[in-house]
């Protein structure tokens, strides 16, 4: 297998967070259901994805989820899912890995493996990404 390495670029359209429960004045569960909108090599519209964070403090936490990217990946067509660990600090900078699911890929994109980051910044309506993948 070749490993590829690409970039790109997705932007929030939708994020709607709840909060789950909260101890006092300490450590807050919350949910997130987010959809994105992917660019690039990954050309994605509408995915769904969702997170499970934990707010250490308001502004520092966690946060891992899971999200589906239904499109075209360097031009093959196809599904896969996504799994992502994050961290985010004072400055609501969030850094996070994925990986993608073992056996998620469908169509052009199945037996899809790799990984990638991204690093949102505040205020930034645009975050890029960089993955490598074999397929």
């Amino acid at each position: 297998m070749t490993t590829h390495t690409t970039t790109g670029s997705f932007t929030f359209a939708h994020w709607e967070e709840t909060t789950v429960e909260q101890a006092g004045d300490g450590p807050k569960l919350a949910h997130a259901t987010v959809t994105n909108t992917f660019s690039g090599a990954i050309e994605a519209a509408d995915t769904s994805c969702e997170y499970a964070i934990t707010y250490v403090t308001a502004k520092t936490g966690v946060c891992c989820g899971y999200e589906l990217l239904t499109g075209t990946l360097d031009g093959r067509t196809g599904s896969f899912v996504v799994e992502q660990h994050g961290t985010f600090g004072e400055d609501g900078t969030v850094r996070c890995s994925f990986e993608v699911v073992p056996g998620s890929g469908t169509g052009e994109l199945a037996g899809l493996t790799g990984s990638g980051s991204f690093v949102a910044v505040p205020g930034e309506q645009t975050v890029p990404y960089t993955f490598g993948y074999d397929l």
